[in-house]
């Protein structure tokens, strides 16, 4: 055995003792109220990144674990924040104001910043591996004994930074990131007995690939799309969509196999894919480092995409945390765009039982903390014309995801809980809690807007959220506005229909705010028109 293979032996071993604290730990980590520790989140998007590079502003998506800052409503709890790049003061301010009967002060004591002023498309948790300095600066910042690491996702550089600064980390060991990529998936759902598509395992060239496309054709004769996706991908980017249609001439009882094949494997070149200016050659040559499997794509005049969260404790306990209904994009709506919570009550409650099922088995095989499994439901009517929803699962995310942030600031701001018997959220108060969220509010008129002009317009037109009501909008990505026109936001009800009014009220504001000029002059032209006239 040579030093390297010692060496990452040796630092598995170390990862995992660190981790076995987190039991001893995880009571007084879980209590919001009580837990004197230092969170020390590392927000880097550990992925790979010629993947994440098709996602506009990618980096800012490390302010999207900012919601962790609410935990400082607790007077004992210190953060240490590191990101790529400073972070805008304001969004930190912004942040803190939100933390209820904490003096502004207090909390931003309590509150250590560290950058790696370093925008390149590298993972941050490399970066800070690059850095010892940096790095020994991190360590001088925690009790140590007292501290425990978040992360987005969890791969080997996140094990290695938590043995480097002997600091447990609340994820996933790297060695079980198997079991969330598509084939892991699929494999999972098998063994949990959850429905799910009709599809291939893994493969790492296009022939192959092609081959069991054509298998899959021959076991679904009427198919008339598939779906090849990329074995890791992010928010549907990697998926491509593939028309059997224009080769109906090869589908089977028309063709040999061979043919189909053949036929298949050229139609590759005509691929729909998700992400913008995909192009076959640059997803081919993923496919023999990253993997590809094919499956049906499930029609359906009425369908939805609904989605359920969990976690797994140190403890080994399995909780149901959320549903939602995903909101999709892309050309054949596979692009997460946002979500709404809680899922459609007409099948919230079974997705907490698969979702159940699935983490138990997740558990069994030692994961540890956040996933989530997404679904295709389609509405059917049974004989007697009784609506009925077959819901397949899709794919399980082994990381804090896209619908993460905007549940656990719901969960903070109001101190609520998930209430399993409903699948409803429900405040302090006992007021029933509804939002709609996303990633990808963009427009290009809003580029240009600073985070200082997102802030003095989200005063004067009080779109904040109001911790009186517990009703109004919390905002992230604001680091995105600038270059991308882009932002996050949640938009927090006590009805759903609230809840969308609110969202829709902000993109109302934001669209009049970033108005064209010249449309404005006319606009005041037309006025003044009007009032000479009326004299």
């Amino acid at each position: 055995m040579d030093v390297l293979d010692f060496s990452s032996i040796e630092q598995a071993a170390q990862f995992r003792l660190l981790q076995s604290q987190l039991r001893d730990r995880w009571h007084a980590i879980d209590v919001l109220d009580n837990s004197d520790y230092d969170i020390l989140v590392i927000p880097s998007l550990s992925l790979d990144q010629r993947e994440l590079q098709k996602i506009q502003g990618f980096l800012h998506y490390e302010e999207r674990l900012l919601f962790s800052l609410i935990r400082m409503q607790n007077p004992r709890t210190r953060v240490i924040y590191v990101t790529s790049q400073p972070l805008p003061q304001i969004a930190i301010d912004y942040y803190l104001q939100l933390l209820p009967r904490i003096p502004f002060s207090h909390a931003r004591d309590r509150l250590v910043l560290f950058s790696t002023y370093d925008a390149s498309p590298t993972a941050l948790t490399q970066k800070i591996l690059n850095r010892p300095r940096l790095l020994e600066r991190i360590r001088a910042s925690l009790r140590t004994d007292k501290t425990y690491m978040i992360c987005y996702n969890s791969t080997p550089l996140e094990r290695e930074l938590s043995v480097q600064l002997s600091v447990p980390l609340l994820a996933l060991d790297p060695d079980l990131l198997y079991w969330g990529t598509k084939s892991g998936s699929r494999q999972i759902f098998g063994e949990s007995g959850v429905p799910y598509p009709d599809g291939s395992e893994l493969h790492k060239n296009t022939q192959d690939l092609a081959a069991a496309a054509a298998e899959l054709w021959e076991r679904q004769p009427n198919l008339q799309r598939m779906v090849v996706k990329l074995n890791e991908g992010f928010s549907g980017e990697g998926n491509a969509l593939l028309d059997l249609r224009p080769i109906q001439d090869k589908s089977p009882g028309s063709a040999s196999h061979n043919e189909r094949v053949a036929a298949i494997h050229e139609s590759f070149g005509d691929l729909k894919y998700e992400a913008k200016g995909e192009t076959w050659d640059n997803f081919s040559s993923r496919i023999p480092e990253l993997g590809a499997i094919v499956e049906a794509f499930i029609e359906g005049e009425y369908k939805t995409s609904p989605s359920v969260q969990g976690r797994i404790t140190p403890t080994g306990e399995v909780e149901i945390l959320s549903t939602h209904d995903q909101i999709l994009g892309g050309p054949s709506g596979q692009i997460y765009l946002g979500c709404r919570f809680p899922a459609d009550e007409s099948y919230r409650l079974r997705l907490q039982q698969l979702g159940l099922k699935i983490g138990q088995n997740l558990a069994q095989k030692g994961a540890l903390e956040r996933f989530g499994v997404d679904f295709i439901a389609v509405r059917q009517e049974d004989i007697a014309g009784v609506a009925q929803w077959d819901i397949q699962a899709i794919e399980i995310n082994l990381r804090k995801g896209g619908t993460t942030h905007p549940l656990m600031t719901l969960k903070f701001l109001t101190n609520g809980r998930y209430d399993l018997s409903t699948g409803l959220f429900y405040s302090q108060h006992g007021c029933q809690k509804y939002y709609v969220a996303t990633d990808n509010l963009q427009k290009d008129r809003y580029k240009g807007l600073l985070p200082n002009d997102l802030m003095d317009i989200i005063a004067e037109q009080r779109l904040h959220f109001d911790t009186s009501t517990e009703t109004g909008t919390v905002f992230h990505l604001m680091g995105c506005l600038s270059e991308f026109g882009k932002v996050g936001l949640t938009s927090i009800g006590n009805s759903p229909q609230q809840a969308q009014e609110i969202y829709n009220r902000v993109v109302k504001v934001l669209d009049e705010e970033t108005k064209p000029i010249s449309n404005t002059l006319i606009e005041q032209g037309e006025a003044e028109k009007a009032i000479v006239s009326s004299k």
